[in-house]
């Protein structure tokens, strides 16, 4: 790989967290603002599926002007273990959660993609007194799924696909999707701006499919994402909650439908919605000048 400044300049310093036994990278950038009071919450940045701490690389230092930058890789993604474990959303909370515990143990800011978003959400119902305010760049809900199967015919659909998806076809559909020159034109669909996909992103997604466990570890995420228990149901979680909540869209979204942007907003008064035009599942990195600048002066109305 060859990038313009080095990583460290970019993200912070790499750095390796014990987790019930498997390593978990993580990384961090103090303020350069040096104004920070002890209220002052930090920031702690989650990935979406298949991404890693880089998909971040052009908010970190922007962010860390103001705030104290916590970035993670989710157990099973990036330079994180990929392990051989119960791939739920709550396995990925008990992850925040600990470090969390472990390293900051005030309320933070907590700032999700995709799949990071529904970390996000999760951990602020279950561990309210970790999270002071949520952002959400585009929020699954796995539950709309199965939603739209009628019940009776759910076990049905459900064994159906099971019978589809023996490891031993997984592990040979992931040999074949983690190459670069196929997981281009899947990132594509991420992206309204096609020329955002660079070499560099693509690097960033393509390198840790080849890390040791990372083809049993898909199996695994795949088994997961089946299961009904996977996530919770985002229109009962959100109605409840008391904090600022920022809820980024991008119209272009083509992974998660961009009409549901609206019907969440609708569930609690104190869900911010910025809608962004020309821009897909990633506005963070697709237009990160855009995006940077809606979540700090949407913080500074928090009164942070």
């Amino acid at each position: 790989m060859s990038y313009q400044q080095p990583w460290e300049m970019r993200i912070g310093r790499q750095r390796d967290w014990i987790w019930r036994g498997w390593p978990i990278r993580y990384t961090f950038l103090p303020s350069g603002a040096g104004k920070l009071t002890e209220s002052q919450p930090s920031m702690i940045l989650l990935h979406g599926f298949g991404a890693a701490i880089e998909h971040w690389r052009h908010n970190m230092p922007i962010l860390a002007q103001d705030y104290r930058v916590y970035a993670l890789d989710l157990l099973g993604f990036g330079g994180s273990k990929k392990a051989a474990a119960d791939y739920t959303i709550d396995l990925w909370v008990e992850q925040i959660h600990d470090f969390w515990q472990t390293f900051i143990g005030k309320p933070v800011i907590l700032v999700g993609n995709s799949i990071g978003s529904l970390v996000c959400l999760t951990a602020a119902s279950k561990y309210p007194e970790m999270v002071a305010s949520i952002v959400m760049l585009s929020l699954p809900d796995v539950s709309l799924r199965q939603e739209m199967i009628p019940k009776v015919l759910r076990p049905i659909i459900n064994t159906i696909e099971g019978l589809f998806a023996p490891p031993l076809l997984l592990k040979g559909l992931f040999n074949i999707i983690r190459r670069p020159q196929i997981i281009r034109p899947w990132i594509g669909l991420a992206y309204y701006d096609k020329s955002a996909v660079t070499d560099e992103l693509v690097d960033i997604i393509a390198i840790p499919p080849q890390d040791e466990g990372a083809a049993r570890a898909f199996c695994l995420l795949f088994e997961g994402l089946r299961k009904p228990g996977y996530a919770p149901v985002v229109k009962d979680v959100l109605p409840d909650f008391k904090i600022p909540i920022l809820l980024v869209w991008g119209r272009q979204d083509r992974l998660v439908p961009f009409s549901l942007a609206a019907q969440f907003a609708q569930l609690n008064p104190k869900i911010t919605l910025v809608e962004l035009d020309h821009a897909g599942h990633c506005p963070h990195d697709e237009c990160p000048d855009r995006f940077n600048s809606i979540l700090l002066d949407w913080l500074k109305l928090v009164n942070y």
